[in-house]
């Protein structure tokens, strides 16, 4: 696979680059964000069609999202500066690459996405994949919508591919999750009980989730959706995330020295610097995976080789830097994890620190050297919220628990 990084000039066109002057493509576009079960499908989809009919497969992937970017402009009256951290985002740049390099696909084009990108016309964009690209075939979701004020929609697509002649129009159907209901504003809401919440809805009537969607001022999205998933996330239900993914979620970040108390009492934990890279759940004990993805300098110089400003433009063979192989389920770099994410209530009065924070402490016999490692860190279930315990001996008690639950729950996993 290899991977093209394109930017806007200041009137928002894209130089598209010429990837076979024999060679026809079939495209599909958007920002892949979580890359869920739907984006699998219409990625696979891509990558089918491009072989059955003798064509490079290609993604044109949008990034930051573009949800951010507008949301930022309304807000603050400029778009974002590079690097502006998008805590919306359910999964960064590099491991949606992955994901798509282990579906097949033969380019990305990764766009930087610029509200003058977004004033164009979804007509100009397509003119422009079919003249530069030699796009033959465009593969999108039901739901998809593109070019300015998102005028764009699949019954226009379609219109404007049936009129011109000159690609054809591919619509993935999801595949039968259909449409929930969740708020139209909501907080991160962390269950008050032990274990993987419910959802809310589930014993309810009709007529008592009727009232319930009133009463939370609620709107309809498409279940199989990445606002959906991120909602789960924030209300600590990461099962159900999970099965609308495909995959388990999870973030990355580089190992930092934090307070150590892990140690003293212990249950030395990976304290993970922020901003991290992916959508952080909401506050609470988690079972999950820790995954050693090696020198975070040497992935850093990976990222850097595939991404630097010099090469915008230039086809670049996409490298994990092994990272792939540390991901495998049976890597010695895996091991099963207790993931805290909060603000540490049991010293937070004494040290004054009241941070966000992300500690996973991984439950082996193995004693694990991480400062200066970047870590994947994956959630597997919710098993309780944050408490203030009255003592050390008190918390070291509950951690001993979480650790077991945590192996019980990673145990049925590998099973």
């Amino acid at each position: 696979m290899h991977i093209i990084q394109l930017v806007p000039d200041v009137s928002g066109t894209v130089a598209w680059p010429t990837l076979s002057t024999s060679r026809k493509s079939v495209v599909t576009v958007g920002v892949f964000d979580g890359v869920h079960r739907g984006h699998q499908a219409v990625l696979r989809r891509t990558v089918e069609l491009a072989r059955r009919h003798k064509c490079l497969s290609v993604a044109i992937m949008f990034d930051p999202r573009p949800a951010f970017v507008h949301a930022y402009a309304e807000a603050n009256g400029v778009a974002p500066q590079d690097g502006a951290p998008d805590s919306g985002k359910l999964t960064g740049v590099d491991e949606r690459l992955r994901m798509m390099e282990e579906i097949g696909l033969d380019f990305v084009l990764v766009v930087h996405y610029t509200l003058e990108f977004a004033d164009k016309s979804f007509r100009f964009f397509l003119g422009q994949l079919v003249g530069k690209l030699g796009m033959r075939a465009l593969v999108l979701g039901e739901d998809a919508r593109m070019g300015a004020h998102n005028e764009g929609d699949i019954r226009k697509i379609g219109t404007l591919a049936e009129a011109t002649g000159v690609f054809e129009l591919v619509v993935v159907q999801e595949h039968g999750d259909g449409h929930v209901r969740i708020p139209a504003r909501y907080e991160p809401t962390s269950p008050e009980g032990r274990g993987e919440p419910a959802d809310p809805m589930a014993s309810m009537s009709k007529a008592e989730r009727r009232a319930y969607t009133k009463k939370i001022g609620s709107r309809e999205v498409r279940a199989l959706s990445s606002t959906n998933i991120r909602y789960l996330l924030s209300q600590g239900r990461v099962q159900d995330a999970n099965t609308l993914l495909g995959h388990r979620h999870g973030v990355e970040g580089t190992v930092v020295h934090g307070e150590e108390r892990g140690r003293t009492i212990g249950f030395p934990t990976a304290n993970l610097e922020q901003p991290l890279d992916g959508y952080l759940p909401v506050d609470g004990v988690y079972a999950g995976w820790l995954i050693d993805l090696g020198d975070a300098d040497a992935y850093r110089r990976t990222q850097e080789k595939m991404f630097d400003p010099a090469e915008e433009g230039v086809s670049v063979p996409y490298e994990s830097g092994g990272v792939k192989s540390r991901l495998a389920s049976h890597s010695p770099y895996r091991w099963p994890a207790a993931i805290s994410i909060g603000t540490k209530p049991t010293f937070n009065e004494e040290t004054g620190v009241d941070g966000r924070v992300l500690e996973a402490y991984a439950v082996t016999d193995d004693w694990i050297e991480l400062y200066g490692h970047r870590v994947r860190v994956e959630f597997s279930g919710f098993l309780r919220p944050q408490t203030r315990f009255d003592s050390a001996e008190a918390l070291t008690a509950e951690l001993a628990r979480n650790a077991q639950e945590t192996r019980a729950i990673t145990d049925a996993e590998r099973d």
